[in-house]
């Protein structure tokens, strides 16, 4: 594992496809210009907002959706990760799906998110993702990167379940994907708190893009893509409007905080 940059991009995506995928270019442009070698777009960069018109579009935004990302890859000669997008399972329903490409353009790794957000908030907004999406069956993935570390992925609402990512740590994992549209109402209170509790107890670094801003009518996203350290500090946050966290990934700042805190090693049960 080397030193690198990696960017955690912030998108407002909308219910059109090809604008999002124009917005998501604009900014992995900025980001390797910027010197980022590793690149994580939101959950549902592709599409959001109106759910009947994602269903009607779902096999054409599955395969636009990976197609970007492969060409994205090898345009640049980037590692990147697609947050999250939908893609055909069974019954008219699908999974929503996160895939890492390596920088020529191949499949390295996919996770079909597990955990589902079917909760009905106190500010009146209900969200069932069950309804339209099918919960994975597989663990959570870490792909092991001679240059860019140990990469586990997951999705979104995943994030309020730490044994999914203690296992990914007791896989091997160093550098953990948390690729979010985290709604308003929410993020306010528990998207940081959380992301940091997952990056101290894992002793992990933790890149986090995210949706920001309104979708549709009412759709709201709270922002503020991060990049934690080992340690729970913020390296980066990119605030409310459409953007990027940026940080360097440094194995010697993972080597240090693990030798001096090494609670995955002191774990009793």
């Amino acid at each position: 594992m080397k030193s690198y940059l990696a960017a955690a991009i912030q998108m407002t995506s909308l219910p059109d496809l090809h604008h999002n995928l124009t917005q998501a270019e604009e900014l992995i442009d900025l980001a390797v210009r910027r010197g980022a070698e590793l690149i994580s777009l939101p959950e549902n960069f592709s599409f959001l907002g109106n759910e009947e018109a994602k269903v009607r579009q779902a096999v054409e935004i599955a395969t636009e959706s990976e197609k970007f990302l492969k060409r994205m890859a090898q345009r640049y000669q980037i590692v990147i990760l697609g947050g999250g997008f939908p893609v055909p399972a069974q019954n008219g329903k699908f999974y929503n799906t996160a895939l890492l490409v390596s920088r020529d353009g191949q499949e390295i790794a996919r996770y079909e998110k597990v955990h589902l957000f079917d909760v009905d908030l106190p500010d009146g907004n209900i969200y069932y993702e069950s309804q339209m999406i099918v919960a994975g069956s597989k663990a959570a993935p870490v792909y092991k990167s001679p240059d860019y570390g140990n990469l586990g992925l997951s999705v979104c609402y995943d994030v309020r379940f730490p044994e999914l990512y203690r296992a990914m740590a007791e896989a091997g994992a160093n550098v953990l994907f948390v690729p979010a549209a985290f709604t308003a109402f929410t993020g306010k209170d528990h998207w940081q708190v959380l992301v940091q509790a997952r990056a101290i107890e894992n002793t992990c670094y933790v890149i986090a893009p995210a949706q920001t801003g309104q979708h549709n009518s009412r759709r709201q996203s709270h922002g503020h893509a991060i990049i934690v350290d080992p340690w729970g500090v913020v390296l980066a946050d990119a605030g409310t409007e459409p953007g990027m966290a940026i940080a360097s990934i440094e194995p010697r700042r993972l080597e240090q905080v693990r030798r001096q805190m090494p609670c995955l090693k002191h774990r009793v049960f």
